[in-house]
């Protein structure tokens, strides 16, 4: 059994690893690690189902490990897809998973890989294949409501509230309008929250980390602090969202 040995890399040291280590195999462990910290921050079971789904398909069009993927390969994926006629926002989750897996490999494996495989990690997502955020899967087809609509609205979510056979859906149905409303969040924005982006204890009202958030001239998502205003931390904790 060889004993590990040390490394310098940039100034580190790392466990030296076999140079006959498969990229794929890495790969699946990093894949691991990275599931394995969603859990950790209290992600949802059915939120962790459906990403490492996402994940999967997206290293797998790819068609080479994470720390190899370019530019081009990119759009090769994303443009694929485009073809495909899939949704603006199909095409949007491909890239920001594999963007927040990037994320994940520069934090806490890039002296591995770099090690390893001879690769400096540069994220290949850019500002000419980042996904938009620009409603174009979404138009503005009607004018917005007036506040007395908005009003009956809500006014038939709490109705239903009280008629419902099971009181937690339509609990959440009026927890999510009202976090809408009142925090100005996008649909998108909103449907991709989970219970451990909800903090009552941040400022005087409690804030949403909004995770998933649009970004600016194409940069691809960016997370932001909403604070919870007009008494919406009160809504949140009465209908436990």
């Amino acid at each position: 059994m060889v004993e590990p040995r040390l490394r310098v890399i940039e100034g580190r040291t790392v466990p030296e690893i076999p140079v006959s280590l498969d990229p794929w195999e890495f790969q699946a462990l990093c894949v691991e690690a990275f599931v394995a910290s969603w859990r950790a921050r209290g992600f949802s079971p059915v939120t962790v189902d459906n990403d490492i789904g996402l994940l999967e398909r997206t290293l797998k069009a790819l068609g080479r490990p994470a720390w190899d993927v370019t530019p081009e390969d990119i759009d090769r994926v994303v443009g694929g897809l485009a073809v495909e006629g899939r949704a603006p926002a199909t095409r949007r989750g491909y890239v920001q998973i594999f963007k927040g897996f990037h994320r994940f490999l520069q934090a806490r494996k890039a002296v591995e890989i770099e090690a390893a495989f001879g690769v400096r990690l540069v994220c290949p997502v850019d500002e000419f294949n980042a996904s938009r955020h620009v409603g174009d899967d979404s138009p503005a087809l009607l004018p917005p409501p007036t506040p007395e609509r908005v009003e009956e609205f809500f006014d038939f979510l709490k109705a239903r509230i009280a008629t419902a056979r099971k009181y937690a859906p339509a609990a959440r149905d009026y927890a999510l309008f009202r976090t809408l409303y009142h925090a100005g969040l996008r649909s998108e924005e909103a449907s991709l929250l989970d219970r451990p982006d909800v903090h009552f204890g941040r400022g005087p009202f409690g804030k949403l980390h909004v995770r998933f958030g649009k970004g600016a001239h194409t940069s691809g998502p960016r997370p932001r602090w909403v604070p919870m205003l007009d008494q919406l931390d009160l809504v949140s904790t009465i209908s436990e969202f």
